[in-house]
């Protein structure tokens, strides 16, 4: 979105690396919830989709490492995955978003956030199995840790992400995609 400056990116990169480390917080008060609804994974996608894709790979990288270091969540032992994850739901979001034009702005909306989850999932599974479980990490794991464990997250963010920037885009706060015509 070639409308907003790089100071506002700036701010929104800024507040979404924010709720990287607020959300979890608030989250894992419940049993398994970081697994469950994946609470850092909505400010990086709204990143990536509002702000771009540099900002959102920004927002991937620092809203885990800033969370982790200051909350110790996620643990160290998740990090690594985490951060190719992450990084990779902004960039591919945030580029998606630029290249996916189909005059409908839900459409758009959706196809650059499955694009991404996807991605985002594969390229950690990758990194998981060639380098940080070298040896020990399955197919079986990946399926189980990354969709069938957090598919909750995956409906969640399916239906708050496009909402929030089309409420966002409604209430003038971000351009318009598709402004109607004067």
């Amino acid at each position: 979105m070639s409308k907003l400056s790089s100071v506002k990116r700036s701010i929104i990169t800024a507040a979404c690396i924010g709720l990287c480390v607020v959300l979890p917080m608030a989250f894992h008060a419940i049993p398994n919830a970081g697994t469950l609804f994946s609470p850092m994974h909505i400010p990086v996608l709204l990143a990536g989709l509002i702000c771009g894709w540099s900002f959102g790979l920004l927002c991937g990288l620092a809203g885990p490492l800033l969370s982790a270091l200051i909350t110790g969540m996620p643990p160290l032992a998740y990090l690594p995955s985490m951060l190719v994850e992450l990084a990779a739901y902004g960039l591919v979001c945030g580029l998606m978003f630029e290249l996916v034009r189909t005059e409908k702005l839900y459409a758009d909306l959706y196809i650059s956030l499955v694009v991404a989850l996807l991605a985002g999932r594969i390229v950690a599974g990758i990194a998981k199995a060639l380098l940080f479980s070298a040896g020990s990490y399955s197919l079986a794991a990946w399926t189980t840790s990354y969709f069938v464990l957090t598919w909750p997250a995956i409906v969640i963010q399916l239906a708050l992400v496009p909402a929030i920037v089309a409420a966002l885009m409604k209430a003038k706060l971000i351009p318009e995609r598709y402004p109607a015509a004067a």
